[in-house]
This record gives C-alpha cells, structure tokens and sequence, in this order.
C-alpha cells in the first residue's frame, strides 16, 4: 500500500525556501573553510582562532547545514547549527566587533533558521504556537 502526500501548502513551500536560502548562505560559509584558507585564515586570525582550527571548524558548519536540510534530522541540525552561532556571537562580542552588522548576524541568522523549520514543521508550529 503506498502513502499519497497532500500537496505542499504554501507555509510549507515558503520554509523550504527560506531554509534553502540560510542553508546555502550557511553552506557557502562552510565552503570557505575548504576551498580558501588564506580568507578564512587572515578573518579567524583577527578573531583570536588559531590556524589548526579553521577545517574543523567548516566541518561542524558543514554537518550542521546537511542535518538541518533533512527533514527527519532537521530539529537536530537547527539544534547545532544555534550552537555554532552562539558560538560565532560569543567571538564577536569578545573581540568588540560592531553590533548589528557582526556580533548580531548570528542572532539574525539563528531567526531565519527557526523560521524555515517552523513554517516547514507542523511539530515545531505545535511547540512553538505564535499567539494572536
């Protein structure tokens, strides 16, 4: 016996894209750590990272981004990938870096992610209701 699906409804259709769009942002973010190491080296050196870090560091982004764009792993990748920003919002903010254009992306970031899975994820809509 096969399982029909419904159609996607627009909320679902309208996460899906807006997880598609952090999940590339964030990819291409990951992405950096492996294919430009002078970039990512002379941005983590102003931030206090040390060079052994820099692979690792795109590997957990990379892992993140793959768990969160699985459907049944993606409350686990948006779990870590939180994490990992609050992480990135930590290292602004101990470096003094300008508010909203750095020490907040993360945050910014981290509503987008929740946003994607929210509206994507009738789970999350019932742990998460939004009041009128």
């Amino acid at each position: 016996m096969t399982e029909t699906k419904a159609p996607l409804g627009k909320m679902r259709i309208a996460g899906w894209i807006v997880s598609g769009l952090v999940g590339l942002f964030l990819a291409f973010s990951a992405s950096l750590k492996f294919f430009m190491p002078d970039v990512v080296r002379e941005t983590l050196s102003g931030l206090g990272w040390p060079a052994h870090h820099d692979l690792m560091i795109g590997t957990i982004e990379a892992v993140c981004v793959i768990l969160y764009l699985i459907p049944q792993t993606a409350v686990l990748g948006a779990v870590l990938e939180t994490a990992l920003l609050g992480g990135a919002i930590a290292t602004n903010v101990r470096v003094d870096n300008p508010l909203f254009s750095h020490e907040l992306f993360g945050v910014y970031l981290c509503v987008l992610l929740w946003l994607g899975l929210w509206l994507r994820d009738q789970r999350i809509r019932d742990l998460l209701p939004l009041r009128r």
